[in-house]
This record gives C-alpha cells, structure tokens and sequence, in this order.
C-alpha cells in the first residue's frame, strides 16, 4: 500500500503556514528521505539504491550537479537527491491500461505533482489525430512514424530537438549528431533557460562559458559569496562543501532577496554534530538584496576597490595581472569611478552603504575569493552584464586562474553541462562543427539554430512542425505557459522520450508520441553486454554512472538506442554513421568523442579511474583566456536594475524544497514553514500592509508588461514573509504563466523569470482569509 500511486489529485491551494525555519538538514531530512525513499522502493530496494548513490562504481545523481568529493560518504547524497532517486526507482507503473483508463482532457486537468507520482512509463504510447486517448503502439510502429514524418518537412529546420540535463553525454552526442545529419542546428535545451547568461558572460570575458573552479578551491578559500542562491533546496550537498571551507578558514556572504535556512546554518546529518548539536553557522553575512540589484552590488564592490588602491598604490589590485593578462581596465575603472552613483546603488539594492562597505572591508582581508551564483543573478533582462560585472570584481585582484579563487556558476541539473559540451547548443563554434564534420565525412549545417524561446515562437508561427524532446517537462519549464501551450498545439507530431508522465504529454500536438526510456538507475543492457555512461558536473569533472535496477519494462530502450533506431530509419541504409554500432557498444560512442571534443583523449581509459577526470579548463589551468581578444576582459556595465511602477511588486519564481525544476516530489517546502499546497506568494509584512492586504487573504497575480497583454495566475494565498521589500516570490511551474515570451535578458535570450512586475488583485472566488 505505501507504493501505491495516489488516486486523487491533492488539493494545492490551502496550504497550512508555519514560522520559517533557520537550519537544514539534520534529523528532519533523513526522516523526510526515509519515507520519501521508502514510500516509492520499498526498504530493501531503498537501501540498496541509494548506497550506490554517488559512489565511484554506482550512478550519478540524476538530480543537481554538484560534484562529488575525492573521498565519498558511504552515504554520499543529500535530503533532494534521494527524493530524486525515489522517483526514478519507484515501483509504480504506468501501462497502456492506465492510459485507456483516463483520457488525454482529464489527464490534462490533473497537477503536475498528480501525473508525476503515478509511476515509470513502460509502453511507447501514441495519441492519433483527434483521439481522446493514447493507445500503445510498438517501438518499430513508433520510430517509423516518427522518421516518415520527419522525412516528410520541407526543410530540416522544421523539426526542433529539446534536451534535458538529465541526458547523458553519450545520449546528447549521438542526438546533436543525428539532428545536425539531418540538416539543422535546432537544439535547444534547458541551459538556454539556466546558465546561458553565465555562459554568454564568461565566454566573452573569459574565453570559456563554465567555471574555473573546483571543489578543493573551495576549502582554499578566503571569502566565498554566494549570490543569488538556494543550496539548502536546490544543491544540498554543497553545504557540505561551506562546512569544511568553513573549519578551513573561510569568511561566507549570502546575497539573496530571502534569507535561506540552508545558508543561515547547516546540521550535517553525517556527523553527531549535525543530528544532536546545533550545527554549523554558516553565513557570516547575509546582504538582503532586491531583485536584479547585484550588479549595482558589485558595481559598488569594484568602486571601493579603486579606490583603495588610489589610497594605497600597489597593494590592493593586482597590478601584474592586469597588465599581463587582462584588456580593457582603464574604460572599465572610468565607467565605475564616473557613473557609479551611492543613491543609485542603495536604490537598486534595496541595502544600506554600510553594509556595502562591511563587504568591502571583507574584500580587502581576503586574498582569495570565490563568487558563487545560480538563477538569482541568471533570469534578469541585464543578467549578462550582472556576471560581467562579477568577473570584473575578481579580476581587480587577481582572483581567476588561482588555487581558492574562481568564477563558480552553480549549475542545476545533472549533465546540463556535459549535453552543452557534447554539442547541444543552436549556435555551435565553426571549430566544433570543423571537427564534427571531419570525422564523420559530412559538412554540418553553419546557420544559427534555434533555443528554447526562438522554438516557441516557431511552434507558434507555424514554422516547427515537429518537435522532438529528450528528456525534462518542456511545457512545464517554459515561460508564458498560454502562449507555450498554445504553440506546441500547433505542431504535426509532439514526441517525448521520458521516464514519468509529466504535463508536456498532455499538451500535444496534433499527434503525439511517449517513448518511455531507461533512467539513471536502470541496467542498461546492449548487444555487446552491459554498458556504461558518462556526465560532467557543476565543475567539469567527467565520471561514469552505471546503473543496477532491473528496469520497470524488459523492452524498455535506453536514449542512446532511441537515437540511433530513429536515425537509421530517418537517414536510411546508406547513411555511414555506424548508427548500430553505437547503440551496441557506448565505448564506441566515446572513441569518437575523444577524436572531435578537446579533453577527451583516452576517454574510455580515463573513465575507468575512481572520481572520473577533469577537462582541461585554460583561464584555470594556465591563466591563458580563449577570448576574441585572447586576453581576459574587462567590460563596461550600464548601472542598471529593474524599474517596478508605483503598487507595484516585483516577482521571483522560485521551487519549494519538495521539488526539482518542474518535478513536485511533495506539498511542503518544509524550510519555509509551508506545508500541504504551492499556491502562496510570499511577501513581506509591511507591503502586505502597503498593498491594503491581510495574511492569508488569496490574491490574484496579474503579471503587467509592456506588450499590454494581462498574465493571471489566480488564487494564491498571502503569506508573510522576511523578504526584501517590495520584493515577492512564488513557486513555479505555477508562476510560469506571468513570464512573458518576449522578455529575455539581453544577450542570452534567458526568461526573466527573477524580475516579473505583478499587481495583485484579491480573488473573487476566495471565500475568506485562511487559518495559519
């Protein structure tokens, strides 16, 4: 019974509120884990799988990509990752029965959350033209309709190719390879959605789009920033690794618009410490910004660092450096000392002078430092010039290509990395397709293609006709969820190779296809015997992950095989791409990665070591930058922050701790103090007061922007909260609706999902105000 799927969908919009926690982890994690893990394995099966978690000889969490360290923990996952494991390794299943027994309309009215918990797909599942329901076809009926009707496009680029993280990169090599075989260079995936303004940023400045750190810099640090960042949910084990930089030495700042538990303390549930004691304080400061205002913070930061070094010539910027390595700090150290206004940045920051100066004043004590960011600083219209400004700050002093200091962009999913370096990216290097093209005898498409926002707007103007997706919940993930939804209909085929039912398999277009798969947990068993794949995490470590559960289904396919079924059916015999040859043997897959990819030479040897190798990373490894100018650059950044009207409040969309991207693993977010619902906004107090609302009134969210178009997500709870003022978050995918298509930071083309500018109505249909 405690494996059985839930058969109602729970209601989400009461939810119960209690005062927010200020510690993770600890003896409530691991009895969350436990019934979580138990709930969907069994014990036995619990056990087993998540020992192997991690492990050098086991599987990569298909959850966040943080690294694992030299020395695992026998027990070497987090709170997170095992909820993510439970899902994958459920024992629940969802069959053809289930799928005659509920039809496409009714299955579209449920939560993400209800599809989700049903069970690991096992059948290839297709919805005909104008079906109510799906019904169950073969794997040689379904791949053949998938590649006749991509055969049939006037032009390649009528097809796009989503990717997930969660693809290995065996998987995403063998997909860029049949999409750019058969002519387009259309493949989004979820970094442009990410880490593409990390990207866009560090590659110009830098030369290389990741960062320069590794987990060891960590704990060599002086002074560590975390920036726009929630480890406690998203990344739990990387409040191990502040713990140990911590005992090592090192001071931690917090920037963020809302205090995080995870960041405030850390109860290590692998020491006695953790489980008894009172746990590790980890932040030393905690800068509670407004949204979108950290580049003025480090516009600030890089003011009082010049003029400190105007105070005392040579012994606060790293002369030597700059002049050796870097172009371009006079315009920069112009702008900063000329436009850099206080009331400005205390305007956009929402933080005093003071506490500016107290992190100034930690600047100047540390030698080495590391800045930490995710989403916060990622999903903003100048999101781009925030990280270029960030890379200025640590450029000043030295502070890329040393031991405890370095970029660190924390990646979410597990593998987005590794698919961006195996060639999934709509605009890939003339050097990458150069070699691509060499090794397999064909000149690749050169043209741009498209990223995840360009596809919506070609689903919606007719132009992609099909649209193929590996992995992930593209309609959940996306933004401007009518708009989305609306686009995908208009498709001729929707085709998802996936583990879960999710919400993208109930908005389809005209046809529609589920292909379920193996996951990371699962035996992969090909003609040649059992295989392997491989990942690359947050710091560019590249480790195998093999899998050891009997899959759900004896016929299940793995993404590799997929790939290569469909391409020799859609390329046809004379293709000279050993399609089969792939699919029987992933080392063969390897050999020919190492011979188009730098820093995979050796790969089927290098793999065989415990931890995996890193790739070569030239501003970290030999303080050489692969820019356009070949030097590290300094850039000029316009002070600028997001402009919110008069009664107006500006939006984060943000997960719960019982959720990972667009998959719900449960209804509290435990560290917030909500339990049993997702529809609340959090606010602080006094704009509750402000906006002439009470706590626990439900309000309606109007998202305002300057296409004239009315965005509402109804019904949310008011919750009150220690936010920044004028300041609110909400969860998404239920948020997703209020971020419009068309506003995307500059440069990358990211949603902005951290600056949403809403008004809130009350809810018509609300009866009251609710009970805390």
């Amino acid at each position: 019974m405690a494996r059985q799927a839930p058969r109602t969908d729970p209601a989400q919009d009461s939810p119960r509120v209690e005062p927010p926690q200020h510690a993770a982890a600890g003896i409530p994690a691991l009895l969350h884990t436990t019934q979580m893990a138990t709930a969907q394995m069994g014990t036995a099966r619990a056990v087993r799988t998540l020992l192997q978690l991690n492990q050098p000889d086991g599987f990569d969490c298909p959850g966040c990509a943080w690294p694992e360290p030299e020395q695992t923990h026998t027990a070497e996952f987090c709170e997170n990752g095992a909820k993510a494991v439970a899902e994958e390794a459920t024992l629940r299943t969802v069959g053809p029965e289930f799928f005659a027994e509920h039809p496409v309309a009714e299955l579209a009215g449920r939560s993400g959350y209800w599809l989700g918990q049903q069970g690991r797909l096992t059948t290839p599942m297709l919805l005909d033209e104008d079906a109510t329901h799906y019904r169950p076809v073969s794997w040689e009926q379904a791949l053949q309709l998938v590649a006749d009707e991509l055969k049939a496009l006037a032009s390649p680029d009528q097809a796009a190719f989503y990717t997930s993280g969660r693809t290995s990169n065996e998987a995403a090599f063998v997909y860029q390879l049949f999409a750019r075989r058969l002519g387009t260079n259309n493949l989004p995936d979820c970094s442009n959605m990410c880490h593409e303004s990390s990207g866009s940023a560090l590659t110009e400045t830098l030369g290389v789009g990741k960062g320069s750190v590794h987990l060891k810099d960590l704990y060599q640090a002086d002074l560590i920033i975390v920036a726009g960042q929630n480890p406690g949910t998203n990344h739990p084990r990387m409040l191990s690794a502040l713990e140990r930089a911590k005992r090592a030495g090192a001071t931690i700042v917090s920037v963020n618009p809302l205090p995080e538990a995870g960041l405030e303390r850390f109860k290590n549930p692998q020491t006695p410490k953790g489980l008894v004691g009172g746990g590790t304080k980890l932040t030393d400061q905690f800068l509670q910004i407004r949204l979108g205002g950290d580049l003025a913070l480090f516009r600030a930061l890089n003011l009082l660092l010049l003029e400190a070094e105007e105070k005392e010539p040579g012994t606060v910027l790293d002369r030597d450096f700059i002049e050796e390595h870097c172009l371009g700090f006079e315009e920069f150290a112009a702008e900063a000392r000329e436009r850099t206004s206080w009331d400005e940045v205390v305007a956009a920051t929402g933080l005093t002078e003071t506490e500016i100066r107290e992190l100034g004043g930690r600047v100047l004590a540390s030698e080495k430092i590391i800045v930490c960011w995710a989403m916060g600083l990622t999903q903003h219209r100048h999101s781009v010039p925030t990280i270029r400004e960030v890379v200025n700050f640590l450029l000043l002093r030295g502070n890329v290509g040393r031991p405890g200091a370095g970029v660190c962009p924390v990646r979410g999913h597990s593998n987005v990395q590794g698919d961006r370096t195996m060639g999934i990216f709509e605009r890939p290097s003339d050097a990458f397709l150069d070699a691509l093209g060499k090794e397999f005898h064909f000149e690749p498409p050169r043209h741009h293609g498209l990223d995840v926002v360009d596809t919506i707007r070609g689903m919606r103007d007719g132009k992609v006709k099909v649209f193929f997706a590996m992995g992930g919940n593209f309609v959940a993930a996306t933004p401007d969820t009518e708009v989305t939804e609306e686009a995908i209909r208009r498709t001729r085929l929707t085709v998802h190779v996936s583990t879960k039912l999710n919400r993208s398999h109930v908005v389809t277009g005209a046809r529609a296809l589920i292909l379920p798969t193996l996951g990371r947990t699962d035996s992969d068993r090909q003609a040649t015997g059992p295989q392997q794949v491989t990942v690359e995490d947050s710091m560019g470590m590249v480790h195998a992950s093999r899998g050891r559960l009997k899959p759900p289904a004896k016929d299940l396919m793995s993404e590799v095989a997929i790939v290569c079924r469909l391409a020799r059916l859609t390329l046809g015999p004379r293709d000279t791409v050993p399609w089969e040859d792939f699919a029987a043997s992933y080392a063969t897959i390897r050999a020919r990665i190492a011979r188009v990819i730098p820093g995979f030479d050796d790969y089927n040897e290098k793999i065989k070591a415990p931890g995996g190798f890193a790739l070569p990373h030239a501003p970290r490894d030999k303080r050489q930058f692969p820019t356009a100018t070949g030097k590290a650059n300094f850039t000029v950044n316009t002070l600028t922050a997001p402009e919110v009207p008069e009664g107006r409040l500006l939006l984060q969309t943000l997960r719960s701790h019982d959720q990972y991207n667009t998959t719900v693993y449960g209804l509290d977010d435990r560290y917030r103090g909500i339990h049993d619902g997702r529809r609340v906004v959090l606010l602080h107090p006094d704009d509750i007061a402000a906006h002439g609302l009470t706590e626990g009134q439900y309000v309606d969210l109007v998202g305002e922007w300057d296409d004239g178009v009315e965005r509402r997500a109804p019904h949310f709870r008011v919750v009150g909260y220690p936010t920044a003022r004028g300041c609110a978050a909400a969860y998404y995918p239920e948020t997703n609706v209020l971020v419009p298509l068309d506003s995307t930071a500059e440069t990358s083309n990211t949603p902005t999902s951290k600056s949403v500018v809403v008004r809130l109505e009350p809810d018509s249909g609300a009866s009251g105000s609710a009970e805390g």
